[in-house]
């Protein structure tokens, strides 16, 4: 039982502790609602050990060079950790944009499995924010300002990218409604028909980010991601560019891979269901059975921009060059606009009033 006791308090799907249930003499995971028996827990950890043992001197060499290869800076202001090559002086902090302080190297722990290198360059990042901008009449004059273009970082996030395996069960009411009349009556057919579905669902490549400091919504905008572009990390990809330090780790992100796994097969299920006039969900019963993660960092070009006491986030896909972010409008552009407005329609009265 050594072993068994070591390991059998995380649960294999999410990362969390596992508790024993004196009640139902398993033990259970309050994050994923996974449980097992204690045979299960023997053959997880007899896995674990297998895992471990296959650890390669190249792998430790890997770590080693990761450890002593990274430099981290703190920023005192808002907490944001920043991850560097040794080769690349961060200045300021990409989030809040005061000075950070060098405080030394990263854990080993940090060094994530893979890495997407950026395929955008700054300037053609560049050339995306500027043309969002374009139309876009009511921004604060320093938005587009050189200045606010030097901090668009290249930002290497943090994710966790989950393999889902899913079992789900769907139970649905659906109707077929045919109208017709003749010179007396109009008629109403009405059939209702009982719909079901079980399926095992596998969702591949769920990311989430694990960096507090960048909006959820704005990290879920900018995606999709292309994985077919994923290498092994090594070093020389960070050359040039930061990288956010994770601050949430698997365990406390698996809720939101639950739900957004949950949410999708909800969603698969019911467009399976055609066919019919009307259909009203009865039942949706859909449990995450096993996930496989991998920690990785995407690239993003990262922008923040601080107006009337908020902070705005902006982000470009570093693969696809998508844009996301909300405008800030300057409330001085908008009253001009608005007295303009006015004025023009004061105008237009006073002519119109003159001819008639």
């Amino acid at each position: 039982m050594g072993q068994l006791e070591s390991l059998a308090y995380k649960c294999p799907n999410c990362n969390a502790d596992l508790k024993f249930n004196a009640e139902k003499q398993r033990f259970t995971c309050d994050y994923c609602s996974s449980s097992f028996t204690e045979a299960e827990m023997k053959e997880i950890a007899h896995k674990e050990e297998q895992f471990a043992s296959q650890v390669t001197a190249e792998q430790e060499a890997a770590q080693s060079e990761f450890e002593n290869g990274t430099a981290i800076y703190h920023c005192d202001s808002c907490g944001a950790e920043i991850m560097a090559d040794q080769n690349t002086a961060a200045t300021f902090c990409y989030y809040c944009h005061n000075p950070v302080i060098l405080k030394g190297r990263v854990d080993g722990q940090y060094r994530p499995s893979f890495v997407l290198p950026f395929q955008i360059s700054h300037d053609k990042a560049i050339e995306t924010f500027k043309d969002w901008c374009k139309g876009r009449w009511f921004l604060p004059g320093d938005f587009t300002s050189a200045g606010q273009q030097e901090k668009l970082v290249g930002l290497y996030v943090p994710f966790w990218v989950t393999d889902v395996d899913l079992n789900g069960e769907m139970d649905a009411l659906g109707k077929h409604i045919k109208t017709w009349s003749d010179s007396k009556y109009r008629y109403t057919e009405t059939k209702e028909f009982a719909v079901s579905r079980k399926a095992k669902i596998v969702i591949k490549g769920l990311p989430a980010d694990g960096a507090s400091h960048i909006e959820d919504e704005l990290m879920e905008a900018v995606e999709p991601f292309n994985y077919n572009d994923v290498r092994p990390f090594a070093m020389q990809y960070l050359s040039g560019f930061y990288a956010e330090k994770y601050d949430m780790d698997y365990a406390a992100m698996f809720p939101r891979i639950q739900k957004r796994a949950v949410q999708a097969s909800d969603q698969l299920l019911r467009s399976s269901m055609v066919g019919y006039n009307t259909l009203s969900v009865t039942r949706s019963d859909i449990k995450v059975m096993s996930t496989h993660w991998e920690y990785m960092l995407l690239p993003v070009w990262f922008m923040t921009y601080q107006y009337a006491g908020k902070t705005y986030e902006f982000a470009i896909n570093g693969q696809s060059g998508k844009f996301v972010g909300t405008p800030p409008l300057s409330k001085a552009r908008v009253a001009a606009f608005c007295a303009g407005i006015f004025l023009l329609t004061a105008i237009i009265a006073f002519l119109l009033g003159g001819v008639l």
